[in-house]
Parts: C-alpha cells; sequence; structure tokens
C-alpha cells in the first residue's frame, strides 16, 4: 500500500509517498480502505521532532472509509460498511488503515466530512469531561471556532451549557449559528467576557494557547476549573490541568455523534481536501494555521 512516511525530521519537504507492506487488523479492530484521512497540528509537530522521536514515521490518526477486512471478535461491523475512528498506530495516511476505534459513518455525512471529526470531537469531548460540563453551567472557551474549539461549543450546547466564546470579530457570525455568545479574544478580553457573565463563569476550557490563563483561571474562580490543551507550559507555570490523550481519551464519542448530527445539533466543519500526494502542501497550509475548518487527505 501507499503510505505518507519521512525519514528525518524538517519541512514538508521530508515526507515522501511510500510503498509499505498492507497492514491486517488483530483482534477487535478493522481494516479500512481509506478513503479520507484528517490532517491535524501534531502531524507537523512529529515531522519537525517535537513529540515522537523515532525514525522513520508514518502519518495519520483518524481515517474515514470501506471496510475490508476483520478482526477476530468482530461482530458490529461487516465488510463493506463505511466507518470512521482511529489508527492508533498513527499510520492512518494510507490506502490502508486499522482501526482500533470505530463507528458507522453518519449516513448525512461524506468520507472527508467523516474523517474530520474523530481528533477534534476526541479531544473536546475528554476536556469537557474532566472539567464536568453539564446542564445550567456556563463554560468559556478561548479558541472557540477552530475544529477542536468549534466541537467543542457544540457539544457543550448539546449538554445544556451555556458557551461563551473567543474569536475573532470575522468569526462571531459562526460561533452565534454553533448556539455560542462569542466575545473577541485580545486586550479587554476579561472585561468583555464579564459584560456577559458578570460573577464569572463555572469553567474555562483554553484551545488556542494563546497565552490567557491567568484571565481564565480568574474568571473561572480558580485553576481547578481550568483545562487546556494547547499550552502546556502555561499549564505547569499556572497550576492548570493540561488535557492529554494517555489519561484516558474519550474515544465513546464518535458512537455518539451520529445521533446529533442527523437531529441538527451538530454541524461537522468545513473541509479543505488535498490529494493524499499533496500530503506537503496540507502540512504547509496547517502550519500557517489560517484556515477555518478542517484539512483533509483524499485517498483514491
Amino acid at each position: 500500500m501507499k503510505a505518507v512516511r519521512f525519514h528525518r525530521f524538517g519541512g514538508p519537504e521530508v515526507l515522501e509517498i511510500e510503498e509499505l507492506p498492507d497492514p491486517h487488523p488483530g483482534a477487535g479492530q478493522v481494516r479500512i480502505a481509506v478513503r479520507a484521512a484528517g490532517v491535524n497540528p501534531s502531524d507537523w509537530k512529529k515531522r519537525q521532532g517535537l513529540m515522537d522521536q523515532e525514525l522513520p514515521q508514518s502519518m495519520g490518526h483518524e481515517a474515514a472509509g470501506v471496510v475490508d477486512e476483520i478482526g477476530e471478535g468482530v461482530t458490529d461491523v461487516a465488510v463493506g460498511d463505511r466507518v470512521f475512528g482511529f489508527s492508533g498506530e498513527g499510520t492512518a495516511q494510507a490506502e490502508l488503515a486499522v482501526l482500533d476505534h470505530y463507528a458507522p459513518i453518519p449516513p448525512t455525512l461524506d468520507f472527508a466530512s467523516a474523517a474530520a471529526l474523530p481528533a477534534a470531537l476526541e479531544t473536546a469531548t475528554r476536556a469537557l469531561d474532566q472539567l464536568g460540563v453539564g446542564d445550567g453551567v456556563t463554560l468559556l472557551i478561548n479558541g472557540a471556532s477552530g475544529s477542536v474549539g468549534s466541537a467543542a461549543v457544540q457539544l457543550a450546547v448539546a449538554r445544556g451549557a451555556r458557551v461563551i466564546g473567543t474569536a475573532g470579530p470575522a468569526n462571531h457570525d459562526y460561533l452565534r449559528s454553533l448556539g455560542a455568545e462569542p466575545v473577541a479574544y485580545g486586550e479587554g478580553m476579561s472585561q468583555r467576557v464579564r459584560a456577559l457573565a458578570p460573577d464569572g463563569v463555572d469553567f474555562a476550557l483554553d484551545v488556542a494557547g494563546s497565552g490567557v490563563l491567568p484571565e481564565l483561571t480568574d474568571l473561572a474562580g480558580g485553576a481547578e476549573h481550568v483545562i487546556t490543551v494547547a499550552d502546556f507550559a502555561g499549564a505547569q507555570e499556572h497550576g492548570v490541568r493540561f488535557s492529554r490523550g494517555d489519561a484516558g481519551r474519550a474515544v465513546h464519542v464518535i458512537n455518539e455523534i451520529g445521533e446529533l448530527i442527523e437531529s441538527g445539533r451538530f454541524a461537522p466543519p468545513t473541509v479543505h481536501t488535498f490529494p493524499l500526494a499533496d500530503v506537503a502542501e496540507a502540512h504547509r497550509v496547517s502550519e500557517h494555521g489560517r484556515v477555518r475548518g478542517k484539512l483533509v487527505l483524499l485517498v483514491s
């Protein structure tokens, strides 16, 4: 099979499309013929050597496609079914991928839209679960218009929370469409939030990593009410919890999201697609960080 791989750390130019042996599913796993695979900031951070240090490395943790091989004990899907989910081995950007956690693709979604969901859904749900966001609470999300932020907005609203979200003015109408009350980030953000919530908020979630953890802590009444998924150094400095997957992943959400999508309570992000062969260009776009929505590789 063809797969994205790199043998040295560096810029997008180190990425190659290589021929690798076909993988096969183990017990409880399925293999899919990949139709689409998501691109995440963690991909280019890995490529730059900021995460795992072993070489060579394959790429991709989320994909959507058609089941073409089933592991021992799998009874909930059949060959030919459309599914999406997580590749635990990080080899989703390929013609074939083994998924450890998977779910049927909601009927109204195409492969690209389905591939855009798993990582953002899991990250957002994990943070909401860890905070204890539920009915009647007020949640502030810093960086609410990105793929993780917009997922967190909608999932929190579905739980019955009031959501205040920071974003640039150009994204305020978008946040309103998701059910959030928008405020501009930057100087004076705290005052703008207090204009909407004079007594502060119950919880705050930092998705942007923009150095505002002290302000979020003040607004939420203490560091124990704040989680960041984007600012590891800031979390250590200010005593805020940094949410990471190795503390327990919220993979259950991919089995639950279909109902929200089909009922119109969750809108998947806009997708921007690239052929698998153009993975280097997708990395360049991801690093610049100026695109709203999700970058997805299409596999023919």
